[in-house]
């Protein structure tokens, strides 16, 4: 019988880099003095072994300190922290830290602390949100190993055996935009998704192929990456109106694809709403100062965040506080880039 490996402790780091217990507790919990090459040291060693300074964490979790983590995954795959044009975020870290506020607690907004570039600070909380995980997403299965409390807004695709999440609807709310321009006279409609493989882009194409196959359409899926912004929308364009048999609706989950794309449909001559309705899957400045102004889902970030920290702090408090009520799944607004239904 294989006898179980036990899981390295600070001590096999420090004796295996050659340095003091407190060496490798100053490395990670950023207090203390350590010079650059000992702290790579130190870093390198604990990789190799597969160490987490979670004892750290947990020490002090231990004494509570009213602090909760907010993890904005969509930005780990973006250009910047602060995207141009959209403000998804900047909502719903601002809802959530005086959401948190009221309830006695503080909030720190943090990168991915499975990254190595991640400051030990991070780990030094009641617990996590997170906000569209990713498929097999390493901080949940950190968390999951560590029981560190924690919610997601929305679900990790890959994952069916843990229940603390949000159920954003994505795949409701696609079909309410799918009928919209249904509604609208659209007759063969287009969906430019994301390739972060979140609940969000995978589940609105899950909704879109269903919704095109029960009407005899074949689906017309561009995807590009978040990062490429308006040029991934206007790329998505020529992708799609190449074709001999182009769309005349699109619907284009983020702001900035949308914003790409009614720029280089018309570049291309076709009218909006005339020829081409467009939809964006996230209400922005670009969906919102667009020339029509684009059709937006605002997926109402403020309340989603007062509900993801209640749920949250409840779990931590031990207790029932009112969730605040509303539907999750955001609202459709209809500006002048779809026709009236």
């Amino acid at each position: 019988m294989t006898e179980k490996r036990s899981r390295p402790t600070i001590a096999d780091v420090a004796r295996h880099a050659g340095v003091s217990t407190t060496t490798v507790s100053h490395t990670f919990s950023g207090k203390g003095v350590v010079a650059a090459a000992t702290r790579e040291r130190v870093r390198a060693t604990a990789k190799s072994l597969g160490y987490r300074p979670d004892v750290v964490a947990r020490g002090l979790r231990s004494n509570r300190l009213g602090i909760l983590a907010l993890v904005l995954r969509p930005l780990e795959t973006l250009d910047s922290s602060l995207p141009e044009g959209v403000d998804y975020f900047l909502r719903f870290a601002g809802s959530a830290a005086l959401a948190a506020m009221d309830f006695g607690y503080g909030l720190m907004l943090v990168s991915d602390p499975t990254r190595e570039e991640s400051p030990a600070a991070a780990l030094a909380c009641d617990g996590f949100l997170i906000t569209e995980p990713v498929t097999d997403d390493p901080l949940i299965e950190m968390l999951l190993g560590e029981g560190v409390p924690f919610l997601s807004v929305g679900k990790d695709p890959a994952r069916a055996a843990y229940d603390n999440w949000i159920d954003t609807d994505t795949e409701l709310m696609t079909d309410l935009v799918l009928k919209h321009l249904d509604d609208a006279g659209a007759t063969r409609v287009a969906l430019v998704a994301g390739t972060d493989p979140n609940s969000w882009n995978l589940g609105a194409e899950t909704a879109y192929r269903a919704w095109a196959a029960a009407r005899g359409q074949d689906p017309l899926v561009a995807h590009r990456p978040e990062t490429t912004g308006e040029s991934g929308g206007r790329d998505a364009a020529d992708e799609l109106f190449d074709r001999s048999d182009p769309p005349d609706a699109v619907y284009c989950l983020t702001g900035r694809h949308a914003s790409g794309m009614l720029t280089r449909v018309r570049e291309r001559g076709f009218d909006v709403p005339g020829d081409v309705q467009i939809v964006g899957g996230s209400d922005s400045e670009h969906t919102r100062s667009a020339t029509p102004p684009i059709t937006s889902v605002d997926l109402q970030p403020e309340l989603l965040a007062r509900v993801a920290v209640t749920q949250l702090v409840n779990r931590l408090d031990d207790l029932d506080r009112p969730v605040p009520p509303g539907k999750l799944h955001g609202r459709l607004i209809v500006r002048n880039s779809t026709r009236t239904p």
